[in-house]
């Protein structure tokens, strides 16, 4: 399916870029900015130039390419993979909670490590083919994984209904077409009639400015709202459903999601509105057992004082900018994965269908 743009594309051969939808600037303009090396794509990552959790996965895996990309040709493969380990452990402190990041950074250093013990003697320029090639295969199957988990939540959206959702979940959250927005891109696809609610999603606006942008962008009838109207839409009965998409899933199926997901999943229960999340397998964390082990960001003040360089607060006041919180899984009705829809997420069922 095309969406008409790339979230991120690399650039030339294993000495080449990697370009990135500059999503600060969305929607007045579609602007791609280039790295060239590991510490804009950092800059970047913090600054939310680009994000979504499967989106900076991908990222990542090219930022090991690009700390390989000016590294001198008459190293040894051990100081290539010694350039490897200092990237990956340099990227994965851009940002906390997103588990993506991680998973794709382990495994380009995992990649990197098993090369060079199986071939002691190759040369440089072979070791960054192989691991830009691990790269363009890890967004590849991003990709596919859009569209698998688009396949298996098409069926949850309502024929001639509303669904809502929260924060950016979409095409500029991952290398496909989206997590949470991809069932709904297949539905729209397929005839299906509905509307989207879009919650703003403060303090940055992700859903106002990329989700609104997004569907409106592919015609798929969307309303815009703020975050606190909500709760009166679902009580007139006008939500059917919710969909979002997730930065983390612990073992037990506690999901960490942009502020605000927490609030939306305590309506659904009282309101009895189905509340779904769209994730990859890749955004699951086995290793802790519940949600209270995710770590949580917290960004800068100013991002709640104001937006866009206009201060709507005391310069002064004291501000409480967490960039998530956790959902618990008992008031999830299911999480949608590539792999299948888990519904009434538990440690068992997670564990059956991953």
């Amino acid at each position: 399916m095309n969406i008409g743009f790339e979230t991120l594309r690399w650039i030339g051969d294993c000495n080449g870029v990697l370009e990135l939808i500059d999503q600060r600037l969305l929607p007045q303009r579609v602007e791609y900015l280039k790295c060239e090396n590991p510490q804009t794509l950092f800059e970047a990552i913090q600054t939310l130039a680009v994000r979504g959790a499967p989106a900076t996965g991908v990222a990542a895996a090219y930022g090991v390419c690009l700390g390989l990309r000016d590294f001198f040709d008459r190293a040894s493969i051990r100081q290539a993979v010694e350039q490897v380990e200092k990237t990956t452990a340099y990227l994965a402190t851009s940002r906390p909670t997103a588990v993506n990041l991680f998973w794709a950074l382990g495994r380009m250093k995992k990649a990197a490590i098993q090369f060079a013990a199986d071939n002691p003697n190759a040369t440089i320029k072979t070791l960054k083919q192989f691991l830009l090639s691990e790269a363009k295969t890890i967004e590849n199957e991003d990709k596919q994984m859009c569209l698998a988990i688009g396949r298996n939540g098409q069926p949850l959206i309502p024929d001639g209904g509303t669904v809502l959702t929260h924060c950016n979940a979409g095409a500029l959250a991952t290398a496909g077409i989206g997590t949470a927005l991809s069932p709904m891109y297949l539905a729209h696809q397929q005839g299906k009639k509905f509307t989207v609610y879009v919650d703003e999603t403060r303090p940055l606006l992700q859903g106002a400015r990329l989700t609104a942008w997004e569907l409106t962008q592919a015609g798929i009838s969307a309303v815009l709202i703020c975050d606190n109207m909500a709760a009166s839409l679902m009580k007139a009965g006008k939500i059917n459903a919710v969909f979002t998409g997730a930065d983390r899933i612990a073992a037990n199926g506690d999901t960490a999601n942009k502020i605000g997901t927490l609030a939306l999943s305590i309506l659904c229960r009282h309101f009895r509105i189905p509340f779904y999340v769209a994730a990859p397998s890749s955004t699951f964390d086995l290793s802790i057992p519940d949600g209270s082990h995710i770590p949580i960001e917290q960004r800068q003040a100013n991002e709640v004082r104001g937006f866009a360089g206009q201060t709507a607060a005391p310069a002064n006041i004291i501000v409480y900018n967490p960039a998530f919180d956790v959902t618990d899984a008992k008031d999830i009705t299911a999480i949608i994965t590539e792999r299948g829809v888990i519904h009434n997420p538990s440690a068992d069922n997670i564990r059956r269908c991953l």
